[in-house]
């Protein structure tokens, strides 16, 4: 029993959470009025601050940590030519992936039309739009220092970390006082995480009883074959294309492994809809794994703002769904370019929960710019309604490519000679 609890004990706890969570919302879920305008009783949703409390912890480290592993990972190492390996691997890993993600629902969206009838919108004010030009600089840059402080800025503060590591490793790399600060604050950082981490059944028990009060008619209503098909290939994705980058990455005994430490940054991924939030779990079962400490603290936290296979499809669905209400064919040609806008508008808008608005914002204005106020609230509702699975798929999803950069790095056989450890 002390040997179960050691080695089980956690994932128990976060199972007894969302399993209790998920009766709770079931069971006392929000009431609104006829019109379904106003809210009569809040239902389980006033558990919400319990997930609150949760998130807002991991928000509060992960900032530090991102900033230290990164910079601390790029200082320390032997020299900046793994370093520039290891991002090339990995930014090459994730726009592949996301596009084969996209590529897969499109093909699932002209199998199994989402639109069967008509739907009744409401235009609305949709407000100033981005260019281009501001939404590069806005996603890799910063006026302030002071704004890389915070989660909302991942992407900049990730391209800072990796320019102040490569400014370690040209004034004398782990050498320095700097790296060795790094990699202590690193250290002491990843401890706090784990005390934290003691809190997450709670804070899952409060996040699913306010998602399943919350979204539990809607999932039913008007837009629940979207719906459906969005979560049921998720999971399929999961568990069918999760398993092919593991073998190719990992070989001979990678899918076991795999499975055997993905299921808590699934369900902290699928909790928190966060991938930032997530990046301490991954990073966790990266170590647990064997992967080198230099791949995982690049990976993990270029993955949260750049890996996005769940976005890519989302952003897929949500542009079939639309094609169908506005009576459009969504033919070859319009799904080249909607793959292309899926993998790239998303950039930098995975790592928080709603963050995917810009990207939504530039999907509508890209293929539906004369009915942009009508169909920017769709997008919205479809994006709030699919943000769980897709950032399950998205944050998990960074953890399993961490076994493909993995292989470039050290070899094929990397996972076969720590088996053997």
């Amino acid at each position: 029993m002390k040997k179960f609890i050691k080695n089980y004990g956690f994932i128990t706890f976060m199972l007894i959470g969302i399993i209790g969570g998920c009766i709770t919302g079931a069971l006392w879920p929000v009431v609104k009025d006829a019109a379904g305008q106003t809210v009569l009783d809040p239902g389980a949703t006033i558990l919400e601050p319990l997930g609150t409390i949760f998130i807002n912890l991991m928000f509060c480290i992960v900032v530090p940590m991102v900033f230290c592993s990164i910079a601390s990972a790029i200082a320390n190492m032997n020299s900046i030519k793994r370093a520039g390996k290891i991002m090339g691997v990995t930014i090459v890993a994730f726009f592949t992936t996301a596009a084969i993600a996209a590529i897969i629902m499109y093909v699932v969206a002209r199998i199994f039309p989402l639109v069967q009838g008509k739907y009744t919108v409401i235009e609305g004010d949709i407000g100033k739009t981005l260019g281009i030009g501001d939404m590069i600089i806005n996603f890799f840059t910063k006026p302030d220092f002071s704004e890389l402080l915070s989660r909302k800025a991942i992407l900049p503060l990730i391209v800072f970390a990796v320019l102040f590591g490569f400014g370690i490793q040209m004034a004398g790399g782990k050498e320095t006082m700097t790296a060795k600060l790094l990699a202590d604050l690193t250290n002491c950082i990843m401890k706090v995480v784990k005390i934290i981490t003691y809190y997450a059944p709670i804070g899952f028990f409060g996040f699913f009883s306010y998602l399943v009060a919350t979204y539990g008619p809607e999932l039913i209503g008007d837009y629940s074959r979207t719906l459906i098909i969005y979560y049921v290939i998720c999971f399929v994705y999961m568990f069918t294309f999760f398993p092919i980058y593991a073998r190719f990455g990992g070989g001979k005994g990678a899918v076991k492994v795999m499975f055997k430490h993905l299921f808590k940054p699934a369900a902290v991924s699928f909790g928190t809809c966060s991938s930032v939030a997530t990046i301490p779990t991954n990073l966790e079962a990266a170590e647990d794994t064997g992967i080198s400490k230099d791949v995982a603290d690049i990976v993990m936290p270029m993955g949260a703002t750049m890996h996005m296979d769940g976005s890519s499809m989302s952003a897929i669905i949500k542009v079939a769904f639309m094609f169908g209400i506005f009576g459009k064919d969504f033919g070859t040609g319009e799904a080249i370019l909607a793959v292309i806008v899926a993998v790239f508008s998303s950039v930098a808008m995975s790592g928080i929960p709603g963050g995917g608005g810009t990207g939504e914002l530039v999907l509508c204005t890209i293929f539906f710019p004369d009915q942009l106020a009508i169909a920017y609230p769709i997008a919205i509702a479809l994006g709030n309604l699919v943000d769980p699975p897709a950032t399950m798929i998205n944050a998990a999803g960074d953890y399993v490519v961490t076994y493909i950069v993995e292989r470039f790095i050290s070899g094929k056989n990397w996972l076969q000679k720590q088996l053997k450890k």
